[in-house]
């Protein structure tokens, strides 16, 4: 990635290449986390609006605590108090914002392709944090640093992702993203939560959870995520966890390295045991760090930042 990049939409776009020079730019952040001022004034001068129209607590966090290290003026919109509950239009709003001078816009918006469709109409960077079913490519990126820390080069390991694949916009990023890098994915989740054809993105799709399990170097357990429908695609919770839910019989199938992540929010006890999202094959709080290091990274080369520069040593 370089300043010539306009917005972060999805992994699905971005080359290897440039995945992994984030990456690398986002240890150095990750650097700067054990400072006793953990800030650096890139940003100052900079304004950047969070433009968030679905709940959130990690991601919407993440970002703030990602500018504010950087030292940029942040705008939190809020859409309950804003003129959207009298009809105005996405572009609209959108534009207004652009108009008051705004450098950077995170959107996070229930509808699969909003991100793409402001980045076309707006002349400042857009950073898409999670658009509908489509995807969340800063989840895609801090998760994958996670497992770059513990694995060093991704090409050849195996990754497999449980749960709610047809509406996680996060399998599709971390699909995208490690399918570059070299790694072998494997879905595995009831079939009315495994879309029809998703072969065809290069994964390898499991209905055996044992099978799914057995010789993976991660578990990536999804949420079931019910505010989009996923409660019809299984008879009940007990039910799911009992076929699907990541418990201390199924980490007892992985092999001894093998970790666990969780993107969040859990529902604990339906796709993951509680002794094992709080157990030593987990690496969740990890990856909540890396959130912050990751959104550090784009929004430094988003804003103009030379990755040759930071990695010297010289902007940091």
């Amino acid at each position: 990635m370089s300043s010539l990049r306009k917005d972060v939409l999805g992994l699905e776009e971005m080359s290897a290449e440039e995945i992994l020079m984030v990456l690398d730019i986002a240890e150095r952040f990750r650097a700067v986390f054990d400072r006793p001022v953990r800030s650096v004034p890139i940003m100052r001068g900079r304004t950047v609006v969070n433009f968030f129209h679905e709940p959130s607590t990690r991601t919407r966090i993440s970002f703030e605590l990602a500018e504010k290290r950087l030292s940029a003026d942040i705008v939190n919109f809020s859409v309950a108090n804003s003129s959207f509950t009298k009809g105005e239009t996405l572009r609209d709003t959108a534009e207004n914002l652009q108009a008051m001078k705004i450098d950077m816009l995170v959107v996070r918006h229930k509808s699969s392709g909003s991100a793409q469709y402001l980045a076309k109409v707006l002349t400042c960077p857009v950073i898409n944090a999670g658009d509908g079913c489509h995807e969340h490519p800063t989840q895609g990126l801090l998760d994958i640093m996670t497992m770059r820390q513990r694995l060093g080069d991704l090409r050849g390991k195996r990754v497999t992702i449980i749960g709610d694949i047809a509406h996680s916009r996060v399998a599709r990023s971390n699909i995208w993203g490690l399918g570059k890098l070299g790694a072998e994915v494997t879905v595995c989740g009831p079939p009315t939560m495994v879309p029809g054809h998703i072969e065809r993105l290069g994964v390898k799709v499991e209905y055996d959870l044992k099978r799914a399990v057995a010789n993976a170097d991660v578990l990536n357990v999804l949420r079931i995520q019910l505010e989009r429908g996923a409660g019809t695609g299984f008879p009940s919770n007990r039910e799911y966890h009992r076929m699907f839910g990541v418990t201390e019989d199924v980490v007892r199938l992985l092999k001894p390295a093998a970790f666990i992540m969780h993107p969040g929010p859990m529902n604990r006890n339906v796709e993951i045991a509680s002794e094992v999202a709080d157990g030593p094959r987990q690496v969740i709080l990890d990856q909540v760090a890396n959130g912050v290091a990751v959104r550090m990274a784009l929004i430094y080369l988003l804003s103009g930042g030379d990755p040759g520069a930071l990695a010297s040593g010289e902007a940091a």
